[in-house]
């Protein structure tokens, strides 16, 4: 099957992929937002604003989405707020059971769907696409 590389293939290809996450994820209780936020605070505390910040940027929602989200990881006890100069939101023990959980998901979905395809062509397709976003976000942003 062979396709012209547009939005919509673009399109077709995430929201499968999308959505054999968002079916992995159901058991854990959590959302294709709370997936992002979990894997961004994987590393360590983030920054309450800068969370917000990464995750509009990357679901081009709106800020008070992102809070809601962030809330409904606090009160499920995923998550929890430093009550500092500048909160910080950082993972609960049971944060990084339910992050580990996603990483192995991610894991298995990203071997069953890539693990075939030739290093030089996933290369190559990680580059336009990473080319096409960047452009639209410039568009977005009002910079094109």
């Amino acid at each position: 099957m062979v396709s012209t590389l547009n939005g919509q293939v673009i399109g077709q290809a995430h929201f499968a992929t999308r959505a054999l996450l968002e079916r992995a994820v159901v058991p854990l209780g959590v959302d294709f937002g709370q997936v992002l936020a979990l894997n961004a605070l994987a590393a360590g505390p983030v920054a309450r604003t800068r969370l917000v910040q990464r995750i509009t940027s990357t679901r081009k929602v709106d800020e008070s989405a992102v809070h809601e989200m962030i809330a409904r990881l606090v009160a499920a006890d995923l998550a929890r707020l430093d009550d500092t100069a500048e909160p910080q939101v950082r993972l609960t023990d049971a944060g990084h059971a339910t992050q580990a959980h996603i990483a192995d998901a991610v894991e298995g979905i990203t071997a069953r769907l890539y693990g075939d395809i030739p290093p030089a062509e996933a290369d190559a397709a990680a580059r336009v696409l990473s080319l096409i976003t960047e452009r639209a976000n410039d568009e977005l942003a009002g910079v094109a």
